[in-house]
């Protein structure tokens, strides 16, 4: 079956949300110990809670993808496959975090050859490759408050869907609003109180997926090549950031830590809730800024990014500095 008309679009997010929020429902009755995340030094939660919410995300996305034949690159698929399966093997045995890396890394090569090899040189696939590996952990760090990663996900999937489907590439934007749509049904059982996380089997694929989505993007010329990064660009300022602060500190960055600036707000009295809607609104903001830019004049593009990070600057500084332009409940 193809998407050839809004109403097959339509049928297909109907089967990605359904596919995703009955399967999650399912799950969120699992209670072996090895699906459940114990709170730790990262936590932001008290109880034992299923962490396999991502599974369910994954299928709904894939069932529509199968069942409407969207049209993704092989890699594309396999990748999701072999991350989601090694980030499954670590939930229940614990597998050390530089035997992930290196799966994470032989995935990214994978990809980045057999979508740039052809035409591209060495440079930029090695930049992709980074780039993959990055983003795929990058939304793993991120996913440690209630509705924050599944929000994100939806908004983020949401706003590639839209320029694809406002570009005419109506295949590519199913694949993406599959994913947001998957997304969704995710979030109405993670918001706060959240009955189930995502899990590192749906944050590492959605990372990746994140930066392949975009990589395909630009090179389908649908968006400018830095698009991408304005509509996640919550995710990755924060985690990016955090990252090189620690570094600058000596830590070690690969151990457990609340110090990324959405745990912060979390930890500060303005709660689970209100640190998601916060990041909700970055993103909209962020996403309908790119949606806007998109194919305008270079000049225009470098304002847009410009005052993105003021605004992103201006938000860490209050932060470090130690104000609270926020308040509110845990």
């Amino acid at each position: 079956m193809f998407v050839d008309s809004p109403l097959s679009v339509a049928a297909a997010l109907l089967i990605a949300f359904f596919a995703s929020y009955c399967s999650i429902k399912w799950l969120i009755q699992w209670k072996a110990s090895a699906f459940l995340d114990y709170p730790n030094s990262r936590s932001l939660h008290t109880q034992p809670v299923p962490r396999i919410g991502g599974i369910g995300l994954l299928f709904g996305a894939m069932s529509a993808w199968l069942i409407f034949s969207v049209p993704l690159p092989v890699s594309v698929w396999s990748g999701i496959g072999v991350l989601a399966g090694i980030s499954i093997a670590d939930d229940i045995r614990n597998i050390p975090a530089g035997y992930r890396l290196c799966v994470h890394l032989l995935v990214a090569l994978v990809c980045s050859f057999s979508l740039l090899s052809d035409s591209h040189g060495w440079l930029l696939v090695t930049g992709v490759t980074l780039a993959v590996i990055w983003m795929s952990n990058l939304f793993n760090f991120m996913d440690g408050s209630d509705g924050l990663a599944g929000g994100m996900a939806l908004i983020g999937f949401g706003f590639y869907g839209l320029m694809a489907y406002l570009s005419g590439d109506i295949g590519f934007a199913v694949a993406n609003l599959s994913v947001a749509a998957a997304s969704f049904g995710f979030l109405l059982h993670n918001f706060h109180p959240a009955r189930i996380f995502l899990g590192d089997a749906g944050a590492v694929p959605l990372g990746y997926l994140a930066a392949v989505m975009g990589l395909l993007g630009w090179m389908n010329g649908l968006w400018s090549p830095w698009m991408p990064l304005l509509i996640f660009s919550p995710f990755i300022v924060d985690a990016t950031v955090t990252l090189i602060k620690r570094l600058a500190r000596g830590e070690k960055i690969w151990q457990a830590h609340r110090q990324h600036y959405y745990q912060r707000m979390v930890q500060s009295g303005f709660g689970h809730k209100n640190t998601a809607l916060f990041g909700y609104g970055l993103m909209l903001m962020a996403g309908a800024s790119a949606v806007w830019v998109n194919g305008q004049a270079t000049i225009a593009q470098l304002i847009v990014a410009v005052i993105w990070g003021a605004i992103y600057l201006g938000l860490m500084l209050m932060a470090d500095l130690g104000k609270k332009p926020y308040a509110g409940e845990r």
